[in-house]
Order: structure tokens, then sequence, then C-alpha cells
């Protein structure tokens, strides 16, 4: 086994891309009283929502109001293919909101690390130290050749693949990948400023939201916004898997070595490349996963107490993987240009999968969000 490959496979057990794969209920009786007596606390609703814009706010430039309102966050009962981290649906309660009309784009956070200096996770030396919290206790540190600054990038694969459990078979550690050289030192991102930024860790996307007086949101946040007044369907845009590849980009064909490009692009597509939902937010499924605030717990929607109303849920109060415990992830939603049909369809309204802090990806990005108290009247 290569040295790379060994390196990808050992980062695949930090940066977890492995929630493509439907979660197993196989943990002790002790860990599972654990988790419960961590995820069931509710607020019940006492008073009013805030669900229309208050008057003599001004809408922040790129934003769009997004509707207060109680709905039933997770997958719907018609949703044959949802996995179990994403069910039971409970009924949850959030107050209006701003979101960005789009994922940041590669020209706006140019201007943030023009204005702060700021550099990336994926553009530092990297901490063995910290990582190897994350692991279990004993792990060998790679090679020093390899333990260098990058981040994950896609690699098509010439054949079919029978094996679609091994990561490592598309996905390799590229030294020099970052958010200026997403695919790796000798790509670019000259001439696609409209392009959704990635390659963006965590940190670097709390960074961008503190610079620009905004937040990241909760998942309750982001699922209420995408689903717009399409409430009960399995995509935002209805159930009707038919016209994908005329709302969103995602891989069409077999994944991971065939892409048919009926949606027109391969990899990334600028934000608007598809109509926006009917909240007016674009890319709300596909083109690339976008950061939420609340931590990955595999066990989170099965052990909400269902007896009261969530308000405004900022989800798991600590983060537990099943297939891997020692990681601390982050929840992600929207899917990538790497969804197919035929493997994960995570551009479904409910999918999630978890990310580790300082993951950097090829198919991830952000959007920003702001509520009342965050904008001058």
């Amino acid at each position: 086994m290569s040295k790379n490959k060994v390196w990808v496979m050992f980062l695949l057990s930090v940066i977890t891309v492995t929630c493509f794969v439907q979660c197993k209920e196989s943990k002790t009786k002790k860990e599972e009283k654990q988790v419960v007596e961590q995820e069931t606390e509710g607020v019940k609703i006492t008073g009013s929502l805030i669900a229309d814009k208050p008057d003599g706010i001004l809408v922040p430039e790129g934003m769009v109001w997004i509707t207060g309102e109680e709905f039933l966050q997770g997958a719907v009962l018609h949703d044959t293919i949802a996995m179990e981290h994403e069910k039971p649906a409970y009924k949850v309660a959030v107050n209006g909101f701003f979101m960005s009309t789009t994922e940041v784009t590669n020209n706006q956070f140019a201007k943030f690390v023009k204005e702060t200096k700021y550099k990336t996770v994926a553009e530092r030396t990297i901490d063995w130290e910290d990582i190897k919290k994350q692991l279990p206790e004993g792990a060998q540190k790679p090679h020093d050749s390899i333990l260098q600054p990058g981040g994950l990038t896609f690699k098509k694969s010439k054949s079919a693949l029978s094996n679609l459990y091994d990561f490592s078979q598309w996905w390799r550690w590229t030294i020099g990948a970052n958010w200026r050289h997403p695919h790796g030192p000798k790509s670019s991102i000259q001439g696609k400023g409209s392009y959704p930024v990635v390659q963006i860790a965590y940190e670097d996307a709390v960074a961008y939201c503190k610079w620009e007086g905004s937040r990241l949101p909760t998942e309750a946040e982001w699922e209420l916004a995408a689903r717009g007044t399409n409430k009960n369907t399995i995509y935002f845009w209805g159930d009707n898997s038919g016209n994908l590849n005329t709302r969103a980009n995602t891989w069409e064909g077999e994944f991971p070595s065939k892409n048919s490009i009926v949606d027109g692009y391969e990899f990334r597509a600028p934000v608007k490349s598809y109509p926006p939902n009917s909240n007016g937010l674009y890319d709300m499924a596909g083109n690339v996963w976008e950061w939420t605030s609340d931590w990955y717990n595999t066990n989170y929607y099965k052990a909400i107490n269902k007896e009261v109303v969530v308000l405004n849920p900022k989800g798991a109060s600590k983060p537990y993987t099943q297939n891997n415990p020692y990681a601390k992830e982050k929840v992600m939603k929207g899917g990538s240009f790497l969804c197919s049909e035929s493997y994960c369809a995570s551009y479904r309204v409910s999918s999630r999968m978890g990310s580790s802090l300082d993951s950097s990806l090829e198919h991830l990005g952000f959007r920003t969000v702001k509520d009342v108290s965050m904008v001058k009247r």
C-alpha cells in the first residue's frame, strides 16, 4: 500500500466521510444510556415565535428573510432511502432569521483574507499532537514527507468499483490543496470568483462569520430554510427526482467512474447556476456541502424528547459518531456534486453528514445567517 493511500485511510478516520454509510445500531447499553441522557433536553414553547421580519430592520445585502415557524425536522415518512441518523422526525419551532442566498464564494472569501491576512487550516503546518487526540491510543504518526499542509481531493475512478466502502479509492490527500488551489497546487480559482469557496475547515467558516458579523446556521435553521413551502417533501422542489438535473449539481451516472454531466457540470458549479427554492435560496441541494453549527451525533434524533416542541434547537450537546467515537464532528447539510442517486442521494433535505472540525475537503463550503439581534435597525 502506498504512503499516500495509508495517509488517506488515516485521514478518513479523522475527517469522517463515512457518513454516506447508514448508521448501525450496535452499541452497548451503557453507551446508549449516556447518549440519551445527553440528548433528551427539550424546551417547550412558552411565547410567540418571531415569524415575520420586525419593522424597521432592513434585509442585509445578499440575504433573504426566512419566516419563523413550527415544522417537522428530519426524514419524511415516504423517504424510503432516509438513513437512521435522520429519523424519526421531530417537531421544532424556529424564529425567523436572515440567510445568505448563496454559499460564500471565492470572491467573498478572498476579500476576507485580504482584509484580515487570515490563513486557513489547510494552509497551516499540521499539528500531530492535536490530530492524535482524535485517534485511538497508540496510533502511529505518518511519515513527515506526508504530514504536510493540504486537503482531501476527489479522484475519479477509471472503472466501476465493486466496493464503495473503501473511500480511499476516490479520495486522496493532496499536499498544497487549499481554498486557492481546491484540487491541488496546480489547480486555481482564477476566473472562478463566483464559485463556492471550498477546502474550508469549521474554524475557517467561523472566522469568516465573525468578520462579516454573521454566524453559521443551526441544522434546524438550515432545514427550515431549505424546505421553504414544501414542508413534507423529500427534496426542496417536491418528491420527483426525475427533474434532478435541472435543480441541482450532482453526480449523474455510475459513481465514482462515470458522470454523464447532464446537469452541465462535472465538479463544482458557479452559485446561482440552478433555480432557487421557494425562499430564494440557491444550491440548497448539491454543489457543495455546507457547515452548520450543530454537533453531529448519530443518536440525536432517536434520543430527542418527542413530547415537547423544541424551540430554536442547537442540536446535540456533545458529538458522537458510532463508527469513529474519537472524532468531534459538526453537521453538514445539502449534499455536493459527488452525491449520486445510486450511492448516497444526500441532496435530500433531511440528509446530514458529520465532518471533523479540521476537515478541508474539495466539496465542502458554507453559507451564513443573521438573526434579528445581529442586524442594525
